[in-house]
């Protein structure tokens, strides 16, 4: 099918583009277009303007300033994948880029477009919701910092208002006692997230993680803080609050990951997504596999 009439406009700044919004009212932006086009040309948005913003400079780029990694909202999947510094210092947001789409997507998609879109069967948003990620968003009275606990409001719904603009991404640096993982089931033919997880994990000093010795044993790892969030099968990424509860002083051994994996049931809710490829149940029922596999990965990375 063919998109339905609008104009078209390109922006070439941040400022440009907040202005083309507030002359276009109900305007879209146009970032790598692989969440936009689809909607168009099967005539699910039908905007009467389209605002290019691919070709902006200043929201392109990955950066380290002092504890927080930057990354710009037009940086695509693919340069995410391969930089060092998302590798180093927030590994499951590596290695969900990794694993989206194909590598066309990869190379034109882009991490603001994915997170403004809100898919609740995209990678990104759930392993944001676990590196308890701030997104920078400019408006009409300047920017603003929205931590991403508030941002995904429902299936492509956040907090996004119609003169927004998401700008960087910005993520805290792990230290080299932390691990992050990120798992997930894929659709076998769009590569989406029938279930997703994401596991952030601490140790050493600082509250995270303690070694302990216990009576006649050797020597344990034992962990105290976690922080897990869940996609693919909720309206809207969700953090795992029973499951980094049963985490709690626990040794980190199959066995604690299993208990923990199993409590992910009562984090789901009764508001469960599934189709014809997957039902709500049947994803109910695999998450704890998932939940144990990322939790074990972001474990085996802890320094």
């Amino acid at each position: 099918m063919f998109a339905a009439d609008f104009d078209y406009y390109r922006a070439d700044s941040v400022a440009a583009a907040g202005r083309l919004l507030a002359e276009h009212p109900g305007a879209k932006l146009l970032a790598g277009g692989h969440s936009l086009i689809p909607l168009l040309k099967l005539r699910l948005s039908a905007p009467a303007a389209v605002i290019d913003i691919g070709r902006i400079a200043e929201l392109r780029g990955i950066s380290v300033d002092g504890g927080t990694l930057r990354i710009g909202a037009l940086t695509t999947h693919a340069e995410i994948a391969a930089s060092a510094d998302v590798q180093r210092h927030a590994r499951a947001l590596a290695e969900a880029a990794g694993q989206i789409g194909d590598p066309a997507v990869r190379n034109r998609g882009t991490i603001g477009g994915n997170i403004a879109h809100a898919d609740p069967a995209s990678d990104l948003p759930t392993v944001l919701q676990a590196l308890g990620a701030t997104l920078d968003i400019a408006g009409p009275h300047g920017e603003r910092p929205v931590g991403i606990d508030g941002f995904f409001q429902g299936v492509m719904t956040t907090a996004l208002a119609a003169d927004d603009l998401l700008t960087a991404i910005r993520i805290p640096t792990a230290g080299q006692s932390q691990g992050s993982a990120y798992v997930k089931f894929p659709h076998p033919a769009s590569r989406y997230a029938v279930i997703g997880v994401a596991a952030s994990l601490t140790s050493g000093t600082g509250g995270g993680w303690r070694t302990v010795l216990t009576p006649g044993a050797s020597r344990e790892t034992v962990c105290s803080n976690a922080s897990v969030a869940i996609g693919g099968l909720v309206p809207a990424p969700a953090r795992c609050g029973a499951v980094e509860q049963a985490l709690a002083g626990k040794p980190l051994s199959d066995e604690t990951f299993a208990e923990a994996a199993a409590a992910v049931g009562g984090d789901l809710g009764d508001d469960l997504l599934g189709d014809v490829f997957a039902s709500g149940e049947y994803r109910k029922a695999v998450a704890p596999v998932y939940v144990r596999r990322a939790l074990a990965a972001a474990a085996s990375r802890v320094g």
